[in-house]
């Protein structure tokens, strides 16, 4: 938690000001006490009516100080806490950014989900506590503990038995209730993994009628993570009744004791009340020290799992030494005997590929289910680090380029089309943001997308919902495919970009495709030999490794993998 609250120095003049607010309103707290024993000794016992009205005064300007003070106080840590979760939040999303889909899959979207939010919000709630107590509690124990025996040191050791007694019920609670609220973080994450899974795929979980399975999923993880909840607040319900108790048993044993000292002339009824009101801050400060205490087992959970994201070292690093690539080959991909592995897989995905890809040719990648198609293409956005061997892009090594420069040469279609909320123009000018209303009519026109946007009510200004869930299929790959297209790259990757659309829009976009990509190396990966049997290159995976590269009419002489798939797809077609 130390590590979290380093990145408090940004504000430490908001927080001295803090400081210095909440030590004049203790300052403040200190004195009431004082005067009023003073109106009733020397001015309510004595008749001295000046005198009472003159430290009336004087405890009235106390409390007004007292409210300024405590508002300034709360004030500027409500600024600082905000602001400081503010901070986190922004360092959480821009360290996520720059990982790589292995470290994001490390975390899971719904960890990292709770981690920028709900953990976030506790570390926020514990630094408002501790600016407002930190200092406080402290001077108001030290301070109340002097003025205490400076009214009458006869009754001190009333406290120095309660004092003792409240720290060992605060130890006794943090001990049992500590662990259950870290765990309590882990069990959040998998509600939250459920709910998500459940609203993405209601669709499908519908359809296969698993409403109630999914109910009892949930049941279970909510239920383990009430159970959790309800253990740890029945022990830190224990502290507040405990505190109170030991509270109300001080205030008796002040009064019993103290009406005996007054009774045999050794201390005053001013004092006696006095010194009730000085146990009373005493322990008070003690009780808002145990909402800290309270506070802070969760908080340091949540900074642990902060910190494990911002102390993620991530595998995708910008080179010291940029290079930029050849004005003259403009998009040209060579894979160099290439060889991946995931993180903590025991056999590589790719093994020893080795292909270019050219400037005006279009290279088509086929394989079936699992032999590593998606991989190799993710490699080339460098999404993943390769594991052996090296890709270059207009023969620069891409480790040697800055991910902005590599990826502005690129216009990538993913296998699953995503789309954002908000409008059909916005989703168009994610691939480029100066584009122009022509350049966005052009690659719907080339993408075949401009028949149904022209149909909608407000055309391109049409709101697309999260994750295009108002369109079809078929509509976001071709709004997928747009978007690419309006970027104009020198590398165009289509990852079976076409799956959803029918045969005849499917050649209408290829055919459309030909005049803009001309100028462009093309890379296709296909279920479909049907859509690719004209590509200048064919590569053919077979578990990983390349079983051949040639033509349609090549492969199907010289390649046993290639032509049983093509004898089976085509024979059906």
């Amino acid at each position: 938690m130390l590590k979290i609250f380093k990145k408090l120095k940004k504000f430490s003049v908001m927080i001295a000001g803090v400081l210095i607010f909440v030590l004049l309103q203790t300052l403040c707290d200190l004195n009431i006490p004082s005067l009023m024993a003073d109106i009733v000794n020397n001015g309510i016992l004595k008749n001295n009516v000046p005198y009472v009205i003159s430290a009336g005064i004087k405890m009235l300007i106390f409390t007004i100080g007292i409210v300024v003070f405590s508002v300034l106080s709360n004030l500027l840590s409500s600024v600082v806490s905000a602001k400081f979760s503010e901070k986190l939040r922004n360092e959480i999303f821009e360290k996520v950014e720059n990982f790589s889909l292995d470290e994001f899959n490390k975390f899971g979207t719904a960890s990292l989900i709770t981690r920028s939010t709900n953990d976030v919000t506790q570390i926020q709630m514990v630094v408002l506590v501790i600016l407002r107590m930190m200092v406080m509690a402290p001077i108001m124990t030290l301070g109340g503990i002097f003025m205490a025996i400076k009214t009458d040191a006869g009754l001190s050791w009333v406290l120095m038995i309660a004092l003792p007694a409240i720290v060992v019920l605060v130890l006794i609670v943090l001990k049992f209730g500590g662990k259950l609220f870290a765990s309590m973080q882990v069990k959040l994450d998998k509600v939250n993994l459920v709910m998500r899974e459940n609203l993405t795929g209601i669709r499908v979980i519908r359809a296969f009628d698993r409403i109630d399975y999914e109910k009892a999923r949930f049941k279970t993880a909510n239920d383990d993570l009430t159970e959790t909840a309800i253990k740890a607040n029945k022990i830190m319900a224990i502290l507040m009744p405990g505190i109170l108790i030991i509270l109300n048993f001080t205030t008796i044993a002040i009064v019993w004791f103290g009406a005996k000292r007054i009774n045999i002339g050794e201390m005053q009824i001013g004092s006696l009340m006095a010194y009730i009101q000085y146990a009373s801050l005493i322990l008070f400060s003690f009780v808002m020290m145990s909402m800290l205490f309270v506070m802070v087992p969760r908080a340091a959970a949540s900074a642990k799992r902060i910190n494990e994201v911002l102390e993620t070292e991530t595998t995708i690093k910008e080179p010291l030494d940029l290079k930029y690539s050849n004005d003259e080959l403009k998009g040209e991909v060579e894979f160099r005997n290439v060889s991946f592995s995931y993180s903590g897989a025991d056999e590589p995905v790719l093994k020893n590929i080795s292909f270019k890809a050219s400037k005006g040719e279009v290279t088509a990648i086929i394989g079936g289910t699992g032999s590593g198609k998606s991989t190799l293409i993710n490699l080339i956005p460098r999404f993943y680090n390769v594991t052996e061997g090296e890709i270059l892009v207009d023969n620069v090594n891409i480790k040697d380029m800055s991910q902005h420069y590599l990826r502005n040469k690129i216009g990538i279609v993913p296998q699953k089309a995503v789309l954002f909320s908000g409008t059909i123009r916005d989703n168009i000018k994610y691939g480029k943001e100066d584009a122009t209303d022509d350049e966005i009519s052009n690659a719907l026109d080339i993408a075949e997308a401009t028949e149904f946007v022209s149909e909608m009510e407000s055309g391109v200004d049409t709101f697309i919902a999260q994750g295009g869930k108002n369109v079809s299929g078929g509509q976001k790959q071709r709004l997928s495919i747009a978007r690419a297209l309006v970027r104009k790259p020198e590398i165009y990757i289509f990852d079976d970009s076409f799956s959803a659309l029918d045969s005849k829009t499917d050649a209408k976009v290829r055919k459309s495709l030909l005049s803009v990509t001309k100028n462009s190396a093309v890379i296709i990966v296909a279920q479909k030999i049907s859509s690719i049997i004209n590509a200048d290159r064919i590569i053919v995976l077979d578990e990983g490794v390349i079983s051949g590269i040639g033509t349609h009419n090549e492969l199907m002489k010289n390649n046993d993998v290639y032509r049983e798939m093509a004898s089976s797809q085509l024979r059906e077609e």
